[in-house]
């Protein structure tokens, strides 16, 4: 069944009566041996896999042989084979099996071999290997290794004079007789192993330093800070595509540390009003240890949290340098401090029209997007979607506010399942008021609340009113909870036998500064 050979997937379908043979069995297991081997091409592609065992590491013996160790791991070649090596070997290298100077490759390829011979005594013609193990060869060779059935370890340009092999002192730049790694492929891999703390305190590291890096850029027209600033958006891009891990975090931090160096030689020769200072040569040292740090080797988590401690000192040595310049400029977008639940309390019980900008007591309040339930376009636009629901309904209401104001509206109720709709237009670091005219004798309720798949505070609608039944409830999703410029939400009732009802819904955000983008709205 080999790839050429293969039109179709057939898999064994057993039925009362079906008389297996030894064909049957062999093509059950080929079905699933070849199903996985699709999986590894097309998801994955050849390479090794970073975190799998040892990470199949290549590394001089450190004794003057002509040998290298090489660590457990496993890879993936061409044709979608998985090659394991469960325990660490050493290769010798015998310099008269090649015609030096020459390149030579020490590659690992996949291999079967029957195990578990069996035969019957009562009948020779039955017998075969119970087994077939799938093992791997590591071996030296001179030519370019094929992608498809092997998989490069190393790469060693050997003299002719060659009396040992190492490590290369630069790994960016081994020279000859050192150990080569830079063409070693990698198997394509999603899914972060660091853990969830690391990484949020490593986004929020991002986030300040790239507070310092911007006002050096913009402000001190430093333009190797935006080398910096920029590596540091990327790294956040990154981490948030869920593509950071310990297999690549080093490389990546590596490349904002030389960005940093850069930048430190533009201010060392040309800002010497920043180099002079105390905090800047505390900066530079924290640096350039950091750098030598990665000579040692031992990319670990131990060593991710080294370098985060240093980076952390790097940017209070800026911040103390260019404290007084960042509060100025905080200070033009800085927001009134308002007590949150005030602002909630006056946006319940307001019967004039929400508008794309309006003030509640002193906080200019932006929209940012707005949901007509009841609109299929709007629907559409909102990816609004109810499911799971025990009962829905559309419903017409002409009700009053507690201060008399009579207004009409169409909206949708549901009990049980959950309702998911999306808001765009946001923006990152700044609350989210998430408001919607509702039928207040409805009230007494609880919901689960989700926000891109992050669990918040439940949303708590306490009491009702008979009398005056319209009223505008508010979820506030934090700051903290805001990363993205699109939110996803959740409400899911958990009251037994209580529904929940939307008419028009509408978020905004607090203005610092500048007007919001105008939204589209339904007249």
């Amino acid at each position: 069944m080999s790839q050429t050979e293969l039109k179709t997937f057939k898999r064994l379908n057993f039925f009362r009566g079906f008389r297996t043979t030894e064909r049957d069995w062999n093509d059950g297991e080929r079905y699933h041996v070849e199903k996985r081997k699709l999986h590894n091409r097309m998801f994955h592609g050849p390479g090794i896999v970073p975190h799998g065992l040892g990470g199949f590491g290549v590394s001089g013996r450190g004794r003057g042989e002509l040998a290298v160790e090489v660590q457990s791991g496993y890879a993936i070649d061409g044709l979608g084979q998985d090659i394991f090596l469960w325990e660490p070997e050493i290769r010798q290298l015998n310099p008269n099996d090649f015609k030096l100077p020459a390149t030579v490759y020490l590659v690992t390829r996949y291999i079967e071999d029957f195990s578990e011979f069996i035969s019957y005594k009562e009948n020779l013609d039955f017998k075969g290997h119970r087994r077939i193990a799938e093992n791997c060869k590591v071996e030296w060779t001179v030519s370019d290794p094929d992608i498809m059935g092997e998989i490069e370890l190393c790469r060693i340009n050997l003299t002719k004079d060659v009396k040992r092999i190492t490590d290369a002192k630069d790994p960016f730049n081994p020279v000859e007789n050192e150990i080569d790694l830079r063409f070693v492929p990698m198997a394509g891999c999603v899914g972060s192993f660091i853990d969830p703390k690391s990484l949020w305190d490593l986004l929020e590291l991002i986030r300040r330093s790239k507070g310092i890096y911007a006002y050096l850029f913009h402000q001190m027209r430093i333009l190797p800070a935006s080398d910096v600033l920029h590596g540091f958006i990327t790294l956040e891009m990154l981490l948030h595509s869920q593509l950071v891990d310990l297999r690549n975090f080093f490389k990546l931090y590596l490349i904002i540390l030389s960005h940093q160096w850069t930048m430190i030689e533009e201010i060392e020769a040309n800002v010497p009003q920043v180099s002079s200072q105390r905090d800047f040569a505390n900066f530079k040292k924290h640096v350039e240890i950091a750098m030598q740090k990665y000579d040692e080797g031992t990319f670990s988590t131990e060593f991710m949290s080294t370098l985060m401690s240093y980076q952390g000192e790097c940017y209070k040595f800026m911040e103390q340098m260019f404290d007084k310049s960042l509060n100025r400029t905080q200070k033009k977008v800085e927001v009134l401090e308002t007590d949150t639940n005030v602002i909630i309390e006056n946006i319940k019980v307001r019967s004039k029209p929400f508008e794309d900008q309006m003030t509640i007591e002193g906080v200019d309040m932006g929209l940012i997007d707005m949901i007509d339930p009841l609109d299929p376009v709007s629907e559409k636009d909102h990816s609004w979607k109810i499911s799971g629901e025990r009962d829905r309904y559309r419903t017409r209401q002409k009700l009053k506010y507690p201060d008399g104001v009579v207004v009409e509206d169409t909206g949708v109720a549901y009990e049980g399942g959950q309702l998911e709709y999306e808001l765009s237009n946001v923006e990152p670091g700044k609350d989210v008021y998430i408001i919607w005219r509702m039928d207040y004798v409805h009230g007494d309720w609880e919901a689960e609340i989700e926000a891109n798949e992050r669990r918040l505070p439940n949303c708590v609608c306490a009491g009702s009113d008979r009398k005056f039944r319209w009223r505008n409830w508010v979820y506030v999703v934090p700051a903290e909870h805001v990363r993205e410029v699109n939110i996803r939400l959740k409400f899911k009732p958990i009251t037994a036998d209580r529904d929940l009802n939307f008419f028009k819904l509408w978020a905004y955000q607090p203005l610092t500064g500048g007007k919001k983008k105008r939204v589209p709205r339904k007249k």
